[in-house]
């Protein structure tokens, strides 16, 4: 009877042969390959074909390879196609319209590293608001998102410290247009007096998403666009669909909200 010895350096030959194959395929064809077997395919699509003012054909293909590259890297807690949202604005940006970006929550710098890249294309710089301890002590009564997946935010959750956040930045995206505020948002915000053209919210509580309301759409001028990463949560939405909080609150009419209901990013537009 004949026994069949696995051989190593058999493995290793095929291995190899393997990687040959590979090298032998255009590095451009293989990051292709990698792009659009993703969910986000539409999304990469809309966003390469779609003139944008602050970004020719080559700079957009190169930022997506590298928001793939980010989201290899470090965790981020959005899809490709949720980021695109406040990236495309950024990118539409007329140079009329004065302002910084804003990030507020930003977890492990994931979604900063590829807002920084947009900001920097753009012209402008990132302002990032964060407590870099994680989600402040709440008593939220948050249960059920609007698709009915179980939704809990507890103290510390999503937390990432300043250097850690700093030194994703610093490795994937473009550290020069940052500026970090470090802090609680109703410690923060209120002596924060800068016009913003675009401002990106994923704070995940009701509290402070209204503290990030009160003190960020004063700010937006006209042409400016206010983007939050929390439509799926209910508990938001009934702050963005309180007639009085915005009356009293923020001294204005509601403004319409696009996506309300509907998708996890919805938006402002002034």
């Amino acid at each position: 009877m004949t026994s069949h010895v696995h051989s190593p350096r058999a493995s290793a030959t095929r291995i190899t042969l393997k990687e040959k194959i590979k090298s032998r395929i255009p590095r451009y064809l293989l990051l292709t390959y990698q792009l659009f077997r993703t969910r986000d395919i539409f999304a990469v699509c809309s966003f390469l074909f779609r003139k944008h003012r602050n970004a020719r054909f080559v700079q957009r293909w190169e930022l997506v390879k590298r928001l793939f590259l980010i989201t290899r890297h470090v965790t981020c807690y959005h899809s490709q196609s949720e980021i695109f949202a406040p990236i495309k604005a950024i990118l539409a940006l007329p140079p009329e319209v004065p302002g910084v970006i804003v990030e507020a929550g930003c977890c492990k710098g994931g979604s900063t590293a590829k807002l920084s890249l947009a900001a920097a294309l753009a012209g402008r710089e990132l302002v990032v608001f964060d407590s870099f301890e994680g989600i402040p002590d709440n008593s939220e009564p948050h249960d059920k998102n609007i698709w009915g997946g179980e939704v809990k935010f507890a103290e510390g959750d999503y937390a990432g410290t300043l250097e850690e956040v700093s030194g994703n930045v610093r490795r994937f995206g473009d550290i020069k247009v940052c500026r970090f505020v470090k802090g609680f948002f109703d410690s923060t915000m209120p002596d924060f007096r800068e016009p913003v053209a675009v401002a990106y919210l994923d704070v995940d509580l009701a509290s402070s998403t209204k503290t990030c309301l009160k003190h960020l759409w004063p700010q937006i001028p006209a042409g400016g666009t206010l983007f939050s990463q929390d439509g799926h949560l209910p508990l938001v939405l009934k702050v963005f669909a309180d007639d009085a909080f915005w009356r009293h609150e923020v001294n204005t009419t509601k403004p319409a909200v696009l996506g309300f209901g509907e998708s996890k990013v919805i938006a402002c537009r002034k």
